[in-house]
């Protein structure tokens, strides 16, 4: 497969957002959730990337959820976001990143995964749900970073209408 292929752009691109997903893991706290949910998620995109780099006459040979993305594993990140989301008042307006260490490497990591889930919307099957896992994974994301901000998410940091 070449470089320059669009296959290694979307996995290029998820490898971006997986070291991002580190250094959030890296500026986090070993016990809290945020840490362990970080590993997991590290863990998925290595399944992700196997599904990208996997040819298409080669699809039928591709373990679900060890080198095929299911459906069960978006459902998990749908299940993440509400967890976190019950636990944090969430910003009801536009949101500058860089509150802490921890959020501002998250909302890198969303950034590049939204540029991922653009890129793999060109180059990947119908039926594969990597587009639908990347989707929610940025949601989930930003989610964490507003979680790992606690309470300050409801303060001066919060811009309505632009301006600062």
């Amino acid at each position: 497969m070449a470089k320059s292929s669009e296959v290694m752009w979307v996995n290029g691109t998820v490898d971006e957002a997986q070291a991002a997903l580190g250094l959030a893991r890296a500026f986090s706290d070993p016990a809290s959730p945020l840490h362990e949910i970080l590993l997991g998620l590290q863990r998925d995109l290595w399944i992700l990337m196997a599904e990208v780099a996997t040819s298409p006459e080669n699809r039928v040979k591709l373990r679900p959820g060890e080198t095929l993305v299911t459906a069960a594993m978006v459902a998990r990140l749908e299940e993440i976001i509400d967890e976190l989301s019950a636990e944090v008042v969430m910003p009801r307006a536009f949101v500058l990143p860089g509150e802490n260490p921890i959020a501002a490497a998250l909302d890198v990591a969303r950034t590049v995964i939204r540029r991922a889930e653009r890129l793999a919307v060109q180059s990947l099957p119908a039926e594969s749900v990597v587009v639908a896992y990347l989707n929610r994974l940025s949601d989930l994301v930003w989610t964490m970073a507003r979680w790992s901000e606690g309470d300050r998410s409801r303060h001066a940091r919060t811009v309505a209408g632009g301006g600062s």
